[in-house]
């Protein structure tokens, strides 16, 4: 095995605090989130009071000014723990940086210590019932009145921490004839008249995870809830694409990291689980499996690491990252079906963490763009546009 000289001492004692954090505060009490359908909110308020939200924001909004290794080591323990029904990585990771890069100095003020500490959840809203990876196509509008204000109306889907979220990043479009450059970004509070949440989705997996429906009937949205300000309208298709390699990356991290998980586990039953009088590792077919999907994970996480070097120092390319979310979490999906297949009958028995893990792999194929986008955006890279 190739060891990981990714993380310095910092990043390995932050993920061990974060580890005996989530064994307290998480473990315990996640199947009954999934059986409710969402995690408490209490759990995201001792969060932010131990220092897990918002780590990569500036100190003077609450955060630590620390890299997106610390992120990264998150990420990690969340996966391979099979906590998918934490929202802290959306919040922390994709969330904050839009109001920590874009926002005006009011609107930094005003929200990131609060996310910060977990009295505020966050979430955006780009998916609409025909709009997923074709943001270009989205339907929602936010038009400008004449006193400086907009008018949103819409509805989105799909959304992490929907029904819990107290700020949403709402993506629309604020001239429908403009194409991508009619695109704007919006933060819409919760109470908002007009703004309603629909019923937590049900879900094939991440069950506790407060998957939601959101819609906008003649929201009316002050000036100062355009993210940026005046400068930033018509901005917001840009602003979206500067951030997605590393939030694509941040699915091939927990990819990776949930396929490492799902290996330990199988490999620790295979070893004690016996059929016909011998364990279920003694056969030549369970050892083949396990070493093949050990080799490609193995390769999986040296590419992973390297990207992740690599948007630490700000150099990741889109292609590159959408190679890491399409190749990534195609292995995990493999990984999962192999491991429950050495799990017999009861890797089809909910109580068991590969059962969930399973079911949970399956959207990593979907959200962030699809598979099938990344292998588009990668043609582009390479001049096979298509005509």
């Amino acid at each position: 095995m190739i060891e990981r000289s990714l993380f310095g001492p910092e990043h390995i004692a932050f993920r061990d605090s974060y580890r005996r954090f989530a064994e307290k505060e998480i473990a315990p009490h996640h199947e009954a989130w999934e059986e409710q359908g969402y995690v408490d909110r209490e759990v995201w308020r001792k969060a932010g009071a131990n220092g897990f939200l918002c780590m990569t924001m500036p100190e003077q909004y609450g955060g630590a000014d620390a890299d997106r290794l610390f992120a990264a080591a998150q990420m990690e323990v969340n996966a391979i723990g099979g906590y998918s029904g934490i929202g802290f990585g959306l919040h922390t990771n994709i969330v904050a940086p839009y109001i920590a890069r874009y926002a005006t100095a009011a609107q930094k003020q005003a929200w990131l210590p609060r996310m910060a500490s977990g009295e505020v959840i966050g979430a955006i809203a780009m998916s609409e019932p025909a709009a997923g990876s074709d943001l270009q196509g989205i339907k929602t509008t936010a038009i400008a009145r004449g006193d400086g204000s907009f008018l949103l109306n819409g509805s989105k889907t799909f959304i992490t921490n929907g029904w819990h979220a107290d700020l949403v990043i709402v993506v629309a479009k604020t001239d429908p004839n403009a194409g991508a450059k009619g695109i704007s970004l919006f933060l819409v509070e919760r109470g908002m008249p007009g703004f309603e949440k629909g019923k937590r989705l049900k879900k094939l997996g991440l069950k506790a995870q407060d998957t939601s429906e959101l819609f906008f009937d003649n929201v009316r949205l002050p000036p100062d809830s355009l993210l940026g300000g005046p400068a930033m309208l018509g901005q917001g298709f840009i602003c979206l694409m500067q951030e997605l390699p590393w939030e694509r990356l941040q699915i091939a991290i927990g990819a990776v990291a949930a396929a490492q998980g799902a290996i330990d586990q199988t490999l620790a039953y295979v070893k004690e689980r016996k059929v016909f009088g011998t364990t279920v590792a003694s056969f030549q077919n369970t050892r083949f499996k396990l070493a093949e999907m050990q080799t490609e994970v193995q390769i999986a996480q040296v590419f992973v690491d390297k990207c992740l070097e690599l948007t630490v120092q700000d150099k990741l390319d889109t292609a590159t990252a959408s190679m890491a979310k399409y190749w990534c979490s195609d292995l995990q999906c493999k990984v999962m079906d192999e491991c429950l297949q050495l799990f017999g009958g009861y890797g089809y028995m909910w109580e068991y963490p590969i059962t969930r893990a399973f079911a949970d792999a399956r959207v990593q194929r979907i959200y962030g763009g699809t598979n099938e986008i990344m292998k588009e955006v990668i043609t582009r890279s390479m001049g096979l546009a298509a005509k």
